[in-house]
């Protein structure tokens, strides 16, 4: 378990509020068991605003010091980010870090720091995922249309295998990845269990088509994988490098002329998406993705219904701007 203790001689604030600080990552990170890297992140973004704190007030602040913060304290740390042109989704991560720490110091008898609860987080536009088009998302997942490239084949199965996981079981790139050689889902595998974010475990259906890409992928393979070992390796023979993942789809869209949304995460989105428009329960695709509250994939419902609004607009007699314009009386 990492020691987050070590980084609190180097926050800019008082003794005090350096070891509320590190007992609240402890906390974070061995008893909430959020990962390692999202607990990085709260404490990188605590520090920043430690940092202007530490300016603002002219010494580095104390326990007390956040107490007595006041709504316009907050305002001014999040005009001075903007200043620095940080985005709205930034500041509002930003600002949910340090109410987690300051919850966190009024539940074990630290202090109550109010203010930042009274300051409305930024607003965000919510940006809709981008899911690649079904027949394009299947090319992606052929190694033939990758024939011409200078590449071993075994390297061009390994590829189209991991693609296909991504598109036909939602995978993220790093729970794809992390599949051993026993975990296999070939040809009467149809059932995989991967480790999701959270250290959430979570199993998922697998279709054939996945099955033959996985087997034809360890048919070619030139080395002996370990039982225990990754399921996917580099050229090397160790652990496949998701960067790699991503410069193959990188290379496959510009030829098949996909836009640069068209990323691994895209085939994520792509198969909730596909399956919603197919009729796919909407709990189900939560379970299968592996998503927390039913919130988070509901906005697959704002994609579809997207598409569905530009088909209508394209095709209805009075949808398009081709079509006939209707009477206006005189």
């Amino acid at each position: 378990m990492t020691d987050h203790t070590k980084a609190a001689p180097l926050l800019p604030a008082a003794p005090d509020l350096c070891a509320g600080v590190a007992d609240w990552l402890r906390h974070i990170g061995a008893e909430r068991r959020l990962s390692p890297k999202t607990v990085e992140a709260y404490g990188r973004d605590v520090r920043i605003f430690l940092a202007f704190l530490q300016n603002h007030l002219g010494a580095p602040p104390t326990l007390a010091d956040l107490a007595g913060l006041a709504p316009r304290d907050v305002r001014a740390f999040l005009s001075h980010r903007r200043a620095d042109g940080i985005s709205s989704r930034s500041l509002m991560r930003g600002l949910a870090s340090a109410r987690s720490l300051t919850r966190h110091l009024a539940r074990t008898g630290r202090g109550e720091a109010s203010a930042l609860s009274a300051v409305r987080s930024p607003k965000i536009a919510r940006s809709l995922p981008k899911p690649i088009a079904a027949a394009a998302a299947k090319r992606l997942t052929d190694p033939d249309e990758r024939a011409g490239e200078d590449r071993e084949t075994w390297v061009l199965a390994r590829d189209a295998a991991v693609i296909a996981l991504l598109y036909g079981c939602g995978l993220r790139i790093s729970e794809a990845l992390s599949l051993t050689r026993d975990e296999a889902p070939v040809p009467g595998v149809d059932r995989i269990e991967v480790l999701g974010k959270g250290g959430k475990r979570r199993q998922l259906p697998v279709i054939a088509a996945v099955q033959t890409a996985v087997a034809d992928y360890l048919q070619l393979c030139p080395y002996a994988l370990a039982p225990n070992g990754p399921l996917f390796v580099g050229a090397k023979g160790g652990p496949l490098n998701p960067r790699i993942v991503q410069q193959t789809v990188e290379r496959m869209r510009g030829a098949l002329g996909l836009p640069d949304s068209a990323t691994p995460h895209a085939l994520r989105h792509s198969f909730a998406t596909h399956l919603l428009a197919r009729g796919g329960d909407l709990r189900t695709i939560q379970e299968l993705l592996g998503h927390a509250s039913l919130s988070t994939t509901q906005i697959y419902t704002e994609v579809d219904g997207a598409r569905l609004l530009a088909i209508h607009a394209a095709f209805h007699p009075r949808g398009g701007s081709s079509g006939p314009k209707p009477h206006t009386a005189k």
